[in-house]
């Protein structure tokens, strides 16, 4: 193709796709200094304003030519946005990569944007497959494809190389024949409030506390999943991990903090709800940090946890028809949580409820339908 008289011009009349030009150098050159743009893409670090020269007058026009790779700025509110490109391969299915400037985030541009770079190719170029990835942790990318229909997710170790270092790269695809529309949910987190508590997103500032309450001797002896001795690499794990629970659909995580000085008293989750045998109900799970103990704090905490989860997916809540609970049978305190917020009993699993020095309890199954 010859450039830039053969690029086609895309649009959606919000997001334009469209040749670079030397006006794009400068606005270029200034959205590769943001440090997110740095970290999680190739660009060389520093970026110089000769490697954007360099990049739109000779690398970019090349590509057209001899059909390496297709790339598109990206025009958004009349302004230069980022870029787009598409690299062909064998058989019809090719790789996209994208990035978009700080200031136009979080308005939908590089969804747009993806959406009409890769129904060009399907259209246009009949591919049948346009190939995603991006480094581990680019939560910004990845909700970008899962919002344009890519699918598939799959985490390769080792997979990518960034500056001769090799990370770990996710990657999903989306084939001709897939819906545009995102698979599955991408859950958010609301902050929720009542009975002197707010329920928000746990932070990194959260992860002394955290590591506190979990090294509880009650909260070590109940849940002995959790490491033991509990360290703050192990709360900080957890906490950056709430994000891959809210990605992949299967979990909303709530810190439990005092209204008036926002200190993490607990946590309190619904998870499990991409069960396969039952993909609208959930599980309820909780701890608390011992000086929290005592004042309620948890019956107030699942109680508002419950009532989002019960809330239609289409007013923001969570659309369950069922949650469960379920307690170790000494754990009189768990038990009357449940208790305190409706679950009924429905049974006992007997040894089902390990402990750490090897023998079982039994376990408590208590649930809570949304029509009760």
């Amino acid at each position: 193709m010859r450039f830039p008289e053969d690029v086609p011009v895309l649009t959606d009349d919000v997001v334009k796709l469209r040749a670079h030009s030397s006006d794009d150098i400068e606005p270029a050159y200034e959205v590769c200094q943001d440090p997110e743009m740095q970290h999680w893409t190739t660009i060389p670090v520093p970026y110089e304003r000769e490697n954007a020269v360099h990049y739109l007058t000779e690398f970019v026009p090349g590509g057209w030519r001899d059909g390496s790779s297709w790339a598109w700025a990206i025009e958004y509110d009349g302004r230069y946005a980022g870029t787009i490109d598409l690299r062909p391969g064998d058989g019809g299915v090719g790789e996209v990569g994208f990035a978009v400037a700080p200031w136009a985030r979080g308005h939908g541009v590089m969804t747009r944007a993806l959406n009409l770079a890769v129904g060009y190719v399907f259209e246009q170029q009949g591919w049948s497959r346009v190939i995603w990835r991006a480094h581990v942790g680019n939560w910004g990318s990845r909700r970008v494809a899962w919002k344009a229909g890519f699918r598939g997710l799959v985490k390769v170790p080792d997979g990518g190389v960034a500056r001769g270092v090799r990370k770990d790269e996710w990657i999903a695809t989306r084939s001709r024949e897939d819906s545009t529309e995102p698979q599955g949910n991408w859950w958010q987190v609301p902050t929720l409030e009542g009975g002197g508590l707010r329920l928000r997103a746990l932070r990194s500032t959260d992860a002394k506390r955290i590591m506190e309450a979990c090294n509880d001797e009650r909260t070590q002896h109940w849940l002995v999943g959790m490491p033991s001795p509990y360290q703050l690499e192990d709360a900080e794990g957890f906490v950056d991990s709430r994000t891959e629970l809210l990605a992949s659909g299967e979990g909303v995580t709530w810190g439990i903090a005092d209204l008036v000085t926002d200190e993490l008293l607990g946590n309190v989750s619904v998870f499990d709800l991409k069960n396969r045998i039952d993909a609208s109900s959930g599980e309820v799970g909780y701890w608390l940090h011992p000086d929290a103990r005592g004042r309620a704090v948890m019956s107030a905490a699942v109680g508002l946890a419950a009532k989002h989860a019960f809330k239609p997916i289409d007013e923001g809540g969570l659309g369950r028809r069922r949650l469960m609970l379920f307690a170790a049978e000494g754990n009189t305190a768990s038990a009357q949580v449940a208790v305190a917020n409706g679950f009924t009993l429905t049974g006992t699993a007997r040894e089902a409820s390990p402990r750490r020095d090897g023998s079982y309890d039994n376990l408590l199954c208590f649930d809570l339908l949304a029509t009760d």
